[in-house]
């Protein structure tokens, strides 16, 4: 059964939000709000493997879910200082994560009401039109996102873009996941398909080392519990309080190819990810939710595909400028089964 959802129709800045139920023939289903284009629910054997709030507030407050189940953009994850040089103009983002800038800023795609394009059984199209300036950024952008759900029991995201001038562009989708539907994640078993992750500074901004897992607490190219290192004394883990990383994927080009495997302990509930993507940031939910929550620490894990971190100020990183008049597509597949 869905969860009941109460709460979520409001006007915001004259625009009003709504909530879309979609399903396939299995019995997998999705809510998604086009507040921020989000997924708020997503039920597969009855349990909501993406646990959230049962109203809209939450998601709108900086301090409680801001980011969950969201479209993030125009860039997601972190620029150094809010800075970046383009076609001979450095341009200034605002610091929404002091010292840098995350997630396309406070008023980032997160916090925007998209458009309902279509909607049928078992997919929706939300459009979003980013102006000039937006958040600092240059050029008028639009952006859709499609949420599918095949007969596969695949959640499939399939994005498009185009700019009129030149642009920063890295979306993703903020998914908060736990298998089980609540308690802790620790005890999931995980794989990313993974050789080198991004190692990171005291600001989480990636150094520019594309770094072995060999060794690490960073290896889960076979499966083991996801928390079986999460309290390792080494500098990456203390840096990021647990995992806060980006993974460089094992691929060619922009294929779509397998990037992870997470499997709930106790429900046996398995997630595969497949993207086009060229990384993967592996969170481990380490800060509460709201001070001294300590319910929400480590009870969620994400798996945002997406491009990597500061790769406008990293030209060794893959190019992450969405030119005019070029269209930009990515896709990201999670897909379902069950071990028992």
């Amino acid at each position: 059964m869905m969860t009941e959802h109460k709460g979520f129709e409001k006007v915001i800045n004259g625009k009003q939000t709504k909530l879309i139920s979609i399903k396939n023939n299995n019995g997998l289903q999705a809510t998604i709000s086009n507040y921020g284009a989000r997924i708020i629910a997503l039920v597969y054997n009855g349990i909501n493997v993406t646990p959230g709030y049962s109203s809209l507030e939450p998601y709108m407050s900086a301090a409680i879910a801001p980011y969950h189940g969201a479209t993030i953009g125009r860039y997601a994850n972190r620029i150094a200082k809010g800075k970046f040089k383009l076609n001979g103009r450095e341009y200034s983002l605002p610091l929404n994560n002091v010292p840098n800038h995350l997630h396309g800023g406070p008023n980032g795609f997160h916090n925007r009401v998209w458009q309902i394009i279509r909607s049928k059984k078992n997919e929706t199209t939300l459009s979003y039109f980013s102006d000039a300036g937006e958040e600092g950024y240059p050029g008028n952008l639009t952006v859709t996102v499609m949420y599918s759900l095949s007969d596969k029991n695949e959640l499939i995201i399939s994005y498009t873009a185009k700019t009129d001038t030149s642009t920063p562009f890295n979306i993703t989708n903020h998914a908060f996941f736990n298998l089980n539907g609540d308690g802790s994640v620790l005890n999931h078993q995980l794989q990313i398909n993974a050789d080198r992750f991004t190692p990171v500074d005291s600001t989480l901004l990636p150094t520019g080392e594309l770094k072995s897992v060999d060794g690490s607490a960073f290896d889960f190219r076979k499966m083991k519990r996801l928390g079986e290192n999460i309290d390792n004394n080494g500098d990456q883990i203390k840096l990021g309080g647990g995992y806060d990383h980006n993974f460089v994927l094992n691929k060619k080009n922009d294929e779509l190819s397998f990037a992870a495997k997470a499997v709930g302990d106790k429900s046996g509930i398995v997630m595969e990810v497949f993207t086009t993507e060229p990384g993967i940031q592996f969170f481990s939910s380490n800060f509460e939710a709201v001070k001294g929550d300590r319910s929400t620490f480590r009870n969620t894990f994400c798996l945002e595909t997406q491009h990597f971190p500061d790769s406008p100020n990293q030209p060794s990183f893959p190019n992450t400028i969405l030119e005019a008049g070029r269209t930009f597509t990515s896709k990201t597949i999670y897909k379902f089964s069950s071990e028992l």
